[in-house]
């Protein structure tokens, strides 16, 4: 669930982010901590293609997230157990025949 609630709220943000938007926005929020000057810009322009405003909004989106996940706000997901029927990975029913 939290991963839907991340794709979700990266998609909310306003505007698509590829996948390399994405990495781009994760090292320079390493890059740039919040005691740098212009922050929101640096990020920006180590991105590409996105405003200060789109990456400021969607570092706190993303802080919202984890806020809402580190007070157990997010639901844990309800996994099938696999074992129940004896079909889980590795245990698929072999075919006859071909092999």
């Amino acid at each position: 669930m939290a991963s839907n609630s991340f794709n979700s709220s990266r998609s909310s943000s306003g505007s698509s982010w590829t996948p390399e938007q994405n990495k781009q926005f994760e090292r320079a929020l390493a890059y740039f901590d919040k005691d740098t000057p212009d922050r929101w810009q640096n990020i920006a322009r180590a991105v590409g293609g996105k405003s200060a405003e789109e990456v400021k909004r969607l570092y706190e989106i993303l802080e919202k997230d984890i806020m809402q996940i580190e007070t157990d706000q997010v639901p844990l997901p309800n996994y099938r157990s696999t074992r129940s029927n004896g079909r889980g990975p590795g245990n698929e029913p072999r075919q006859s025949g071909g092999f």
